[in-house]
């Protein structure tokens, strides 16, 4: 019965998911952290983090450590990766002919368009989910994320080297 529910929950997460792995953190933190209790948001919190430092797609990374800590088990990680990639692909077959068809009609390049702004809020939702009671986050941190947020938006600052900068400021501050 877990794995069966593993690879719904998953396979919700995979088919609802628009805009990549960090939009579809507030889904799957709702389905295993609030929904199934099966971790904690500090356990979710780390499983980002590792999620983020691991080669691939964070969603596909959670979904084979969450997996398994859930179960126990590889088979675990298998189905929670099986499902979670399932509607993605199957999607892709189904539509990718009648894509390069039609999308330059009007009416798809506006659910294109508007398929991007969900992105970006489901995107800011994740982020406001992970700053509840249980995980504190401190001044600098939100300082740094504000200068970071600047340097990258108006001063046109290279990710690369702007990755370099953070890292320094967290050696220094922390």
């Amino acid at each position: 019965m877990l794995y069966f529910q593993l690879f719904l929950s998953y396979l919700k997460i995979g088919l609802f998911n628009f805009g990549g792995g960090y939009a579809m953190l507030s889904l799957i933190q709702s389905e295993v952290v609030v929904k199934h209790e099966w971790i904690t948001h500090r356990e979710f919190a780390d499983i980002v983090a590792v999620s983020q430092m691991t080669p691939g797609p964070i969603g596909i990374n959670s979904a084979t450590y969450i997996g398994y800590t859930v179960t126990g088990n590889v088979w675990g990680s298998v189905i929670a990766t099986f499902a979670v990639c399932l509607p993605s692909f199957a999607l892709v077959l189904c539509i990718a002919g009648a894509y390069a068809k039609f999308r330059g009609n009007r009416y798809v390049a506006g659910a294109i368009s508007g398929l991007r702004l969900v992105t970006v809020g489901l995107i800011a939702s994740a982020a406001l989910m992970m700053m509840n009671r249980e995980i504190f986050i401190d001044y600098t941190s939100v300082i740094i994320f504000i200068l970071a947020f600047i340097l990258i938006m108006f001063c046109k600052l290279h990710p690369i080297l702007l990755l370099l900068i953070a890292g320094v400021a967290g050696v220094l501050f922390y």
